[in-house]
């Protein structure tokens, strides 16, 4: 090696410890490269549900800020859409997002400050109070999930912060009378897109079937190959298990729908209600209880004997697994 290839290589050397001190790792950037707007519409849940309601305030609209994409929302959406020039679908996709979205910096004021404030609470747990009024707090933590998605932190809310927050995954909320298993060894593979993670808890917080609903993965932060799962890397599977006649399934292991122990009807139940939650977002769900399956409400997969996997979906999705 030359003198100079050996300088630029220990110049790069020193370049990526400069990047793994600024980031940690440089894996969220490598990441958040695939990143983009998520289309929402109507049965959508969430935090980005959320934040488009905050924006169509801030463009006039008169609706309630609930996370649901009900048909008031739709309405506002479609509305909003023909005055921009655009087809009036009520789908809030790529170009309704980018027309939608408004830069914000400090000093700025309004509901479109609140939907980010409250995108940063949802997805990087900021505790920020959700007011309206950019002020330190919030630029301080703007520039804090600037660094973690490795863009220019400047802590100005435009365009391209607005997508990596819009596209970033979500921690589910294990209150959601939820507990968390890990099979796989996959550590807090707990994270998922915001709709799939708010309609899960939707369906959870209303299920009163044999105690707390069983989480096994559902990916990480930012996507990517997760050991033992050969689709859950774009934020819409997630993992659960069937419910048990003892209530024990947080506690004594996975069964199958085999099992002595296993109940059908809470099962059938669950499934229901994960169904019910998100009209026209369930791509799928995987069982292999074949009653389930006669009555439509689950698919038969390999190896999926012992949980459920929710396969959830977004229209125009660039996954087709995941494409509504």
């Amino acid at each position: 090696m030359t003198v100079r290839h050996r300088t630029r290589a220990r110049a790069l050397v020193v370049l990526g410890l400069v990047m793994v001190t600024l980031f940690g790792t440089t894996t969220a950037a490598h990441a958040f490269a695939s990143a983009f707007f998520p289309a929402q519409n109507s049965g959508n849940r969430g935090a980005n549900v959320t934040a488009i309601q905050h924006l169509l305030v801030q463009r006039g609209a008169s609706i309630t800020v609930d996370g649901a994409f009900g048909p008031a929302t739709t309405s506002a959406v479609a509305s909003f859409q023909r005055g921009a020039g655009l087809d009036d679908d009520g789908i809030v996709g790529p170009n309704t997002w980018a027309k939608l979205i408004t830069t914000v910096r400090n000093g700025s004021t309004g509901p479109a400050v609140k939907a980010v404030q409250s995108l940063l609470n949802a997805k990087r747990s900021s505790g920020l109070t959700v007011d309206g009024d950019f002020g330190s707090g919030t630029e301080s933590a703007v520039r804090t999930f600037q660094s973690h998605a490795g863009i220019s932190s400047d802590g100005v809310v435009g365009p391209d912060t607005w997508k990596q927050l819009v596209w970033h995954y979500e921690y589910i909320d294990f209150t959601a009378n939820l507990c968390d298993q890990n099979p796989d060894g996959n550590g807090n593979a707990n994270w998922a897109s915001s709709d799939a993670v708010a309609q899960l808890e939707t369906a959870t917080r209303g299920f009163t079937g044999n105690g707390k609903v069983p989480v096994g993965d559902s990916g990480f932060e930012h996507g990517g190959d997760i050991p033992g799962h050969a689709s859950h890397e774009a934020g819409m599977d997630i993992d659960i298990w069937p419910i048990r006649t003892d209530s024990a399934q947080c506690t004594a292991g996975r069964i199958t729908w085999q099992s002595s122990t296993y109940d059908r009807a809470a099962t059938r139940a669950l499934v229901q209600a994960v169904r019910a939650a998100a009209p026209g977002h369930i791509k799928l769900v995987y069982f292999n209880d074949p009653v389930l399956i006669g009555e439509g409400l689950t698919t038969s997969y390999d190896n999926h004997d012992n949980h459920l996997h929710i396969r959830y979906c977004e229209i125009g999705h660039p996954n087709s697994l995941h494409a509504c």
